[in-house]
């Protein structure tokens, strides 16, 4: 797998970051809701045709497969493909963190108490 190859899946929504990152172990999706809600520290919570279309998409692209089902839920988890995307998405967030902690204190040194731009 290429980073070419991976790149055209980035940058994932919000949505299909917690989706995958919630089937690293195979689940099914009302329990991909609820983790992403928990994980996100309620802060994401995925509505029904948010999620099922969600879904949808990632199987399409390869990101996620089908292992099964549990009555009428299908249970799904992340490819290979589909880990390599979001390690990628990962390493972009940790750069924009970067990016936020230096400028917050670049934008820190520049200010007055007052919030005054020096």
């Amino acid at each position: 797998m290429t980073q070419k190859t991976s790149n055209k899946h980035l940058p994932l929504t919000e949505a299909s970051y917690y989706i995958l990152l919630a089937l690293v172990t195979p689940n099914h999706g009302y329990a991909v809701m609820q983790e992403a809600e928990v994980v996100s520290q309620g802060t994401v919570r995925l509505a029904p045709g948010t999620i099922y279309g969600a879904l949808a998409a990632l199987e399409t692209g390869k990101l996620i497969t089908m292992v099964g089902t549990e009555g009428r839920r299908k249970i799904y988890q992340v490819t290979e493909l589909g880990k390599q995307v979001l390690r990628e998405q990962i390493h972009r967030y940790q750069i924009m963190l970067e990016n936020a902690v230096n400028k917050s204190e670049l934008w820190a040194a520049n200010t007055t108490e007052e919030g005054e731009i020096l």
